[in-house]
């Protein structure tokens, strides 16, 4: 393997402006800079991060814990705070909660013995024990599309109270009154307030909580068409739930919306791809993900960003039925 004192004798220079340079200090001369680098270049020199970090402190590299690398919105995410974090240098190491507290926790710990420069956390539930960890590490932290009551770090998220009223609204327009709600667990911000924010809407509704996955959507689906008074509509709280609710509804051969309407928290790139398309609640993803980024990076530089509020929208499409005329 090659070391900084074999560039140092390729380059004819010490081992401290080696240093320097690849440290981004001033070298004696740009001639001497140029002949440094060009010895890391020909001798494949890579420089040992750990070693650095233990005489910087600093490691370049931030954690992110997701609540389920399986579900597209989670995914997006990741993707869009990797892109921004390494448009400023830092590497991304993605931790998957898979929806479990204790999951997350070890991972949080794990992140933190790797020396990790901050943490972006998606909440898997409302449990904060494991935010005393971070404090007590001193790392920088920042939530992303939940929140923990009591945590005193910036949150970025998107707010869908808009888009669920203008939902309620669009299902009313199209002669839908009664409502199966598929919602997300109750021991998640999300899965409470996209409920409390959609029961606001005045509709009739019959809800059964799931778990933010597929499997738990089909089944909410399944015990909300059993109902003797049978919902005309379903409304999913979560895309992975909602691939769920169709998946019973094709089991079932009800047509959307003729037998059952069908709308669901979340876009995805497939969904206006169905027929019919599928109603949504888009969230601007790809914007949370930057914006986490970006408030971390300013956490570690010292600085304290507010919280980050984006907003949801609906997007109408055909799985609800048109307006009717008196609507």
């Amino acid at each position: 393997m090659t070391t900084i004192k074999d560039v140092a004798q390729h380059a004819g220079v010490s081992t401290a402006t080696v240093s320097r340079v690849l440290n981004g200090h001033a070298a004696p001369t740009e001639e001497t800079r140029s002949r440094v680098l060009a010895a890391v270049d020909e001798l494949g020199y890579r420089p040992n991060a750990l070693a650095r970090s233990l005489r910087t402190t600093a490691t370049t590299t931030l954690g992110l814990v997701i609540s389920d690398l399986v579900n597209p919105f989670f995914a997006e995410i990741a993707r869009a705070v990797e892109e921004e974090a390494r448009a400023h240098g830092y590497c991304v190491i993605v931790a998957n909660a898979d929806e479990s507290a204790d999951q997350q926790a070890t991972y949080v710990r794990t992140l933190l013995d790797r020396r990790v420069d901050g943490l972006l956390v998606c909440p898997a539930t409302d449990d904060p024990s494991w935010i005393a960890e971070v404090e007590a590490a001193d790392v920088p932290l920042v939530l992303l599309d939940r929140t923990v009551e009591g945590a005193a770090c910036p949150v970025v998220r998107a707010d869908g109270a808009q888009a669920l009223a203008d939902l309620a609204d669009a299902l009313r327009a199209a002669g839908h009154r009664r409502v199966g709600v598929i919602a997300g667990p109750a021991d998640t911000s999300t899965g409470r307030e996209r409920l409390e924010q959609f029961g606001r809407g005045g509709l009739d509704l019959a809800v059964v909580h799931g778990d933010f996955r597929r499997e738990s959507g089909a089944r909410a689906a399944a015990e909300l068409l059993d109902l003797p008074d049978r919902p005309t509509a379903l409304v999913a709280m979560d895309n992975l739930m909602g691939l769920g609710a169709l998946e019973e509804l094709r089991r079932r051969e009800l047509k959307v919306p003729a037998d059952v309407g069908l709308a669901v928290y979340d876009d995805q790139p497939w969904f206006p791809l169905l027929d019919p398309p599928i109603t949504v609640v888009a969230q601007p993803t790809v914007e949370m993900g930057r914006a986490a980024a970006r408030s971390l990076l300013a956490l570690i530089a010292g600085e304290q960003p507010a919280d980050v509020r984006l907003s949801a929208r609906l997007v109408v499409r055909g799985s609800c039925g048109e307006a009717t005329g008196a609507a």
